[in-house]
């Protein structure tokens, strides 16, 4: 099956965006093995993103407390990213209805880590869970400042049944 998306589908999603809170991050952490002084630390990392499109490319800037890192990525294709811990992971994000639906692997162990982002009554929630069973969301107040729209269509055809399969 192909399916065209929108360009609305995920522009909700294009901005700048800023923790307002988070649920379950502690516990969340916690379980994944993370000490104690780095979870206190993690808590107030006043954490800020900034996501752009350009076509099939999303560009998402990431900046906290602790770092600054660009992350730029097609929608299908698979890429590795290392977490602020170090942790590296491979995957991809994809596309389902108006979510961007992250599937990554730890390269260390082969553990899954899924996210998922959606705008939800104006806040861009984004929730992830770990290989641990437990789950953590994070919630962001959208800022000024919009990118500009860009000029190409948001997405190419894509094969969704592949995408949900992998």
């Amino acid at each position: 099956t192909v399916c065209w998306l929108s360009s609305l589908t995920t522009m909700a999603l294009l901005g700048n965006w800023k923790v307002n809170r988070s649920e379950n991050y502690d516990m969340f952490m916690e379980k994944m093995g993370v000490n104690m002084v780095k979870r206190k630390l993690a808590a107030h990392d006043n954490l800020k993103l900034t996501i752009s499109q350009d076509g099939n490319k999303f560009t998402v800037k990431e900046s906290s407390t602790f770092r600054s890192i660009e992350i730029v990525f097609e929608l299908g294709v698979t890429f590795n990213y290392n977490l602020a811990d170090g942790t590296e992971l491979c995957g991809a994000w994809t596309q389902e209805g108006e979510k961007l639906v992250g599937k990554f692997t730890r390269v260390d162990n082969e553990k899954e880590l899924n996210a998922v982002r959606e705008v939800v009554n104006g806040e861009m929630v984004q929730m992830g869970s770990r290989w641990t069973q437990t789950s953590k969301t994070h919630c962001y107040t959208h800022l000024r400042g919009l990118p500009k729209k860009p000029s190409t269509p948001a997405f190419p055809p894509l094969l969704m049944d592949h995408h949900l399969a992998t």
